[in-house]
């Protein structure tokens, strides 16, 4: 696999920074991950808008015009042999220079950032997966309270996901004072009485590019849904629970901590939406 480093593109296993970089002293730098389809970046200029967002968040100027990043990842795209894709950006607040101490809190000054890039296969659900559905269980949203930060210090999703896994379930559903989040490497959504309810985009939760093609995809084919605030009473009520990702596509979660959701099988309207989901793949995402 082929990835890119501060102005070079190279062999993956050939990619090195420095022990002093401060994305790996600190966690200091912000990602995104951008699925590709035929060897064509999904909404390229919205994943650019948000890396500039996670960038403005934590006071970071980006190293490149819009321009530039699309060349970058157009270029490093076609050099993978593989057409469907998970890209992923990093950018970091750089190493510190000659003179500077070499662990500081604060922003050193005059570092250029560290900017990385790879490509791996995007390797989705199968329809064998979706028939069946998963498990999740639900635990304290305790994360810090700038989550709509593409941050790539994730240690507290990452044990909050694990909580998942030691239950052998595909995932964690975050609840924050009484209130639906998001999952730990996901979005959520509820379906009560035939309404597909999804939490509010917020600084609490981060919103995907799945959750914005769901919402879409219901108000185009006529589908009630609300986005609003939605609480733990709705979620445990609920007659479906979906998780949604550019993995998991539409994933059916169908127990949740051991409680079966509805009837305990994907329901009717994860099956019309993954349908749905499945077409605009075909027509848009690959076009």
């Amino acid at each position: 696999m082929s990835a890119y480093l501060n102005g070079r593109f190279l062999p993956l296993a050939d990619a090195k920074v420095s022990a002093l970089d401060r994305g790996f002293v600190f966690g200091d730098g912000v990602y995104e991950l951008i699925p590709v389809y035929s060897k064509k970046p999904f909404r390229l200029d919205e994943h650019l808008r948000r890396l500039q967002g996670s960038l403005d968040g934590i006071r970071l100027a980006n190293p490149h015009e819009a321009k530039v990043w699309r060349e970058m990842i157009l270029r490093l795209v076609e050099l993978q042999d593989f057409a469907d894709q998970s890209l992923y950006i990093q950018v970091t607040r750089g190493t510190p220079v000659e003179g500077q101490p070499p662990r500081d809190h604060a922003f050193p000054r005059g570092v250029p950032p560290t900017v990385f890039m790879f490509s791996q296969p995007l390797v989705t659900s199968t329809p064998a997966q979706k028939a069946a559905g998963v498990c999740a269980v639900s635990a304290v949203d305790n994360r810090w309270q700038r989550c709509n930060i593409k941050a790539i210090s994730l240690l507290a999703n990452i044990l909050l996901r694990q909580q998942a896994v030691d239950a052998d379930c595909a995932e964690t559903v975050m609840l924050r004072d009484g209130f639906l989040t998001e999952g730990a490497a996901s979005n959520i959504f509820v379906v009560k009485d035939g309404v597909l309810r999804a939490p509010q985009p917020s600084s609490l939760m981060l919103t995907g590019v799945t959750y914005d093609v769901v919402r879409e995809l219901a108000a185009a084919h006529g589908i009630p849904h609300e986005v609003r605030a939605i609480s733990e009473a709705e979620v445990r009520s609920a007659d479906e629970l979906w998780m949604t990702s550019s993995t998991k596509e539409i994933m059916a979660i169908v127990k949740l901590d051991g409680v079966p959701v509805g009837a305990g099988v994907p329901g009717p309207l994860a099956q019309r939406m993954d349908g749905l989901y499945q077409a605009f793949k075909q027509q848009v995402m690959r076009a």
